[in-house]
């Protein structure tokens, strides 16, 4: 199947709440109990997609297959808590349906999110991963994104231990 790379917009609201509760429970449901779960899910709504889609601060490319959204990223700006360095951005989410993973896709998506983090001036890029994530780690380390440090990512009222990593624009790996 032919894949379709596009920038989202305010009428990709509702897709886009669709498309990141389904990612996320792909990737990560197993892992909570179902009111931890449905607790992180409220964050995934069309209100609070509609607002970041219409904010020029953050940046989201989809991946499209028929008509329908496999993956995205998502740009904006830092809101992890870290000490930024430079003139940073960050890829505040960036998920591919399991269909789709190991097809290209996240390399396309995380290439048009170097060079869209560049075009904003970012000097750095910075993300947060799940320690367990051990196949989305050794994507990261292909580019050359580095440690910076532990957190807490809370899903409802359960807590993981999520690793920030940044990546130096002016060094990395790719386009």
């Amino acid at each position: 199947m032919t894949l379709l790379y596009r920038n989202a917009g305010p009428g990709d609201a509702a897709a886009m709440a669709n498309l990141g509760r389904r990612t996320f429970t792909q990737t990560f449901g197993h892992l909570y109990k179902p009111e931890d779960l449905a607790a992180f899910l409220l964050s995934h709504n069309e209100e609070g997609w509609a607002r970041e889609l219409a904010d020029p601060a953050f940046a989201v490319r989809i991946a499209e297959s028929e008509g329908e959204p496999v993956a995205y990223a998502k740009l904006g700006p830092p809101s992890l808590p870290f000490e930024p360095q430079g003139h940073p951005i960050e890829l505040r989410q960036f998920y591919v349906l399991q269909p789709w993973q190991g097809a290209g896709v996240a390399t396309a998506l995380m290439d048009g999110a170097i060079s869209e983090a560049r075009a904003r001036g970012a000097d750095q890029l910075y993300l947060s991963v799940f320690t367990d994530d051990h196949r989305a780690r050794r994507f990261y380390d292909r580019y050359g994104f580095a440690f910076v440090q532990t957190y807490d990512f809370m899903v409802g009222s359960h807590a993981d231990q999520d690793h920030i990593l940044r990546l130096d624009l002016k060094e990395a790996k790719c386009p």
